[in-house]
Order: structure tokens, then C-alpha cells, then sequence
């Protein structure tokens, strides 16, 4: 294995360490010696890759914000129903919380009070929530006087409430929860031609495949021999 491998390793493991310290004690409690511990690299070695923790939760959420455009994207090709997109994305979303602590972590590092300053991921997904009705719009899958803004707001809100009550019971993340606010809405919003068509359980385009690790994302100091230094080897394995 080469340097920049080991290296691109070695800042995975922390990132993927990191990710369940902050999600179980919110980064203020979060503590740099457990994560270099949990991930099994020595702490020089995440001061190679971060200069502090506030590097280290940037990495983190940028982490889970790449995995939510590429699930969204990946979700988008499987169906050329942009209301039914809509559906399953949040299906898929739900299911990466469920799953993948980085994706947890990013959302909460997101919206927790002591973090530091580090993109807001429920406005990146209101965003693609609007989006994703826009398109609905254009192409007559919405019912004749729905508000986008309201419907794009109900949405966020349900989603991000499963993701906070999430936290302490994930039975919240159940997807029959899910499919329960989209038979509700759904009656509501969608056009006719389009209502009997969309299934609010999601499709199998609700289940993309995992996205790679993101391994080379230049969050905090240059990874690797890219920086003109060798990692330090001590504890790293």
C-alpha cells in the first residue's frame, strides 16, 4: 500500500470515527482523542489530516452533503416521474439515516447549536425538495393550485422531525412512517392523471446503490503525500 493510500485510509477511518462520536455527544462533548482512538490512528495522525475539531466536523458534513446530492441524483435516474423522484428520494434519505452514522452526524453537526461553522444540510435538501417540485410543475404531475413552498415545506418538516426523533428511537426512521405522510399527501397534491401512478412507499429507485467513500475531499489540510509530508505512522493501521 502506498503513502497516499494509507493516508486516504487513514482519514477515512477518522471521518467514519468521528461521525459516531458527534452523533452520540454533539460536537461540544465531542472529544478529538476518542475519535483518533475509536478510528485506531494516533492523534498526530488526525492533526495530519485536521487541524481541529471544527476541520473535523467540516469533513463530516461534507461527507453526508455528497452522499445526499448522489443519492438524490442516483434516485432521479431511475424515473422520469419528477413527483414520484420526490418520493423516493425521501425514502432514500430516510434509509441513509437509518443506516449510515455519517449521514446522521452530518445532519445533527448541521443543526447543533455548539458546532462549528458547517453547511446546513436541511436547507441543501429543501433545495432539492423544490427543486424536484419545480420539475413536477412544469410537467403537469401537480395538482392545479398546489403551493410548491408549502408542500416543500411540509416535506422538509416531516423528514427532518423523523430525523431528530431519530436520534433517540429509531423506530422513527421506520419506512411505513414514511410511506404514511406521502398517502396522505399525495391524494392532495398530485394531478389526476398522476395520483394513480405514484406509489408512496417508493419504487426501486428509492434504493441506489451505496455511494464510494469520498476519500480524496480536500476538507481541513491537504491529504496525504499531496501536502509534501509523510503521514505519521505511529498507531495507524
Amino acid at each position: 500500500m502506498t503513502k497516499q493510500e494509507r493516508a486516504a485510509r487513514t482519514r477515512q477511518a477518522l471521518i467514519r470515527s468521528a461521525s459516531t462520536v458527534f452523533e452520540q455527544h454533539g460536537y461540544a462533548h465531542a472529544r478529538l482523542v476518542q475519535i483518533s482512538s475509536d478510528a485506531g490512528v494516533s492523534t498526530g495522525a488526525l492533526h495530519f489530516h485536521f487541524d481541529n475539531k471544527a476541520a473535523v466536523a467540516q469533513a463530516v458534513v461534507a461527507e453526508a452533503s455528497r452522499g445526499l446530492h448522489e443519492l438524490s441524483a442516483a434516485v432521479r435516474l431511475g424515473t422520469d416521474n419528477a413527483l414520484q423522484a420526490l418520493v423516493d428520494t425521501s425514502h432514500a434519505l430516510v434509509e441513509r439515516l437509518r443506516n449510515d452514522p455519517v449521514s446522521r452526524a452530518g445532519f445533527r453537526l448541521s443543526c447543533d447549536g455548539d458546532k462549528a461553522d458547517v453547511p446546513d444540510l436541511r436547507l441543501e435538501w429543501h433545495h432539492r425538495v423544490r427543486e424536484l417540485l419545480d420539475e413536477a410543475a412544469v410537467t403537469g404531475a401537480l395538482a392545479e393550485g398546489v403551493s410548491r413552498e408549502d408542500t416543500a415545506a411540509a416535506t422538509v418538516a416531516v423528514t427532518a422531525g423523523f430525523e431528530v426523533l431519530g436520534r433517540s428511537d429509531s423506530a422513527w426512521l421506520a419506512p411505513r412512517l414514511l410511506t404514511g405522510f406521502w398517502s396522505l399527501l399525495l391524494p392532495r397534491i398530485a394531478a389526476d392523471g398522476t395520483a394513480a401512478l405514484m406509489d408512496p412507499s417508493g419504487t426501486r429507485a428509492a434504493k441506489p446503490r451505496p455511494c464510494a467513500p469520498a476519500i480524496a475531499m480536500p476538507v481541513g489540510r491537504a491529504v496525504g503525500t499531496a501536502a509534501g509530508r509523510a503521514e505519521p505512522t505511529a498507531g495507524v493501521n
